[in-house]
């Protein structure tokens, strides 16, 4: 019981933190989206579409980071700091030399990404701007998202959410002195937005760094040493995550596009609910990092049975905080809603959207830790098979046929509930087959 109650303490101890960091994420959005909704419609649209690019853009930081992170946690696990931290650097260089190349094949094409999302000649232009801009500090938003998350593999969620928290406060600022144009400078719209960013982006990569380089107790380190071998395994267990990343961005592509045939209401609804849902996530998203580090880090120091409790403490804990939160979704879904919008159809779909979802909390928890344990395990093949699987023959197809046969778009909220269901039955059969165990990274 002792050794339970101490890894219950980890888990714990890295989920919380996670967990925060994510709303932290969130309200930066939000502050972001309120900001640059002020200054024009064109405006908000712009940051709305460029977000959906930034989704295809992580599907290339999955390559690295999945495969990363489970390698790391495995050689923190056992004892040896020094090949996790040059494994750190050589991530690093792969991620700095993508993210050029991204720079290069993007920045002259900023303005077309828009138009061929359909989007009017205006919001093409200041898109234009807005995202060539936002360009120029991608080799920042890379290494920031490699750094959170090997500094997470290694077992240290505080420090991130510590770097995030000053970062959001500093964002916030830069965007009031630059969007709107305080302290001398002038107005700049959506471009000060992107350079308000790229500003904590600079923050978040300075301090990672400083803590890597300086602090000789953190537990990895910026070893310049190049470890070609451990960057071609770590790619080699990434790519299945990004393929993964990939199809699942178009699958809920397709999935939002049934939805808009629908109507605007339906859609409007749909996407407030997804926002809200997007805070519900946080205890799941929380305790599947611990759960990924922590089996990391137990396959490692070869105790078997301790990675296998890992992800079992964690999946409880996970779904009887979500199954919480879906009680309070159930019981007052409108006081919700009515904090994003005043519309009635809208209040109504999303309402309808958020009892729905709050019914499915406890198996989407599951789903989370469980995927995450088996990517901590590096065995991201499986977890690959079956959300593409899941997402399409219990999802995007029936959920289209739903709407050919003249069904209401509450059916498709159903289909989604049902798949999500059973993606949950799915992980936890193969969590308890422990064949995932016994990867090879």
């Amino acid at each position: 019981m002792p050794i339970v109650n101490s890894d219950t303490k980890k888990v714990f101890s890295l989920a919380l933190p996670a967990a925060l960091k994510h709303l932290a994420d969130i309200l930066q959005i939000l502050v972001d989206m309120l900001m640059v909704g002020s200054v024009s419609v064109y405006a908000l649209a712009v940051v709305g579409l460029s977000m959906q690019f930034m989704m295809f853009l992580n599907v290339l930081m999955t390559l690295y980071v999945v495969g990363g992170n489970a390698l790391i946690s495995r050689f923190i696990g056992s004892g040896r700091k020094k090949r996790a931290s040059s494994l750190l650097f050589s991530l690093g260089v792969f991620a700095f030399a993508i993210s050029l190349a991204v720079v290069f094949l993007l920045y002259p094409n900023a303005r077309s990404l828009y138009e061929l999302m359909g989007a009017s000649v205006g919001v093409s232009q200041v898109g234009g701007v807005y995202f060539q801009t936002l360009l120029l500090g991608m080799p920042l938003i890379f290494m920031d998202n490699l750094l959170y998350n090997a500094l997470s593999a290694a077992g240290d969620t505080k420090s991130s959410l510590f770097i995030k928290l000053a970062s959001s406060a500093i964002n916030a600022f830069f965007n009031y002195v630059l969007i709107f144009g305080h302290f001398g400078f002038e107005p700049m719209g959506v471009e000060g937005a992107a350079i308000a960013t790229i500003i904590s982006y600079f923050f978040n990569v300075s301090v990672y760094l400083i803590l890597f380089f300086v602090n000789s107790k953190t537990k990895l380190l910026f070893i310049p040493l190049w470890r070609k071998n451990d960057l071609l395994r770590a790619l080699k267990v990434g790519y299945h995550a990004a393929i993964d990343r990939g199809i699942s961005a178009l699958s809920f592509l397709f999935f939002v596009s049934i939805i808009a045939y629908y109507g605007t209401s339906e859609l409007a609804g749909y996407q407030v609910g997804l926002r809200i849902e997007g805070i519900a996530f946080m205890p799941g998203f929380g305790f599947a990092i611990a759960s990924m580090a922590l089996v990391g880090q137990a396959l490692g120091a070869k105790e078997i049975e301790r990675a296998y409790n890992m992800g079992i403490i964690s999946g409880r804990i996970a779904y009887i905080f979500m199954g919480f939160v879906g009680i309070f979704m159930i019981s007052y879904p409108e006081c919700f809603v009515g904090f994003f919008t005043k519309d009635e159809a809208t209040i109504d779909v999303a309402s309808k959207y958020l009892v729905l979802v709050g019914l499915a909390q406890i198996p989407l928890a599951l789903t989370f830790v469980y995927s995450a344990s088996l990517r901590g395990a590096g065995d991201t093949k499986t977890v690959m098979r079956v959300n593409i699987f899941s997402l399409w023959v219990f999802r995007v197809i029936p959920s289209y046929l739903a709407y050919k046969a003249g069904f209401s778009v509450m059916s498709v909220f159903v289909v989604m509930n049902v798949e999500t269901l059973l993606k949950g039955v799915i992980f936890t059969y193969l969590y308890k087959r422990r064949k995932w165990l016994y990867t090879k990274v």
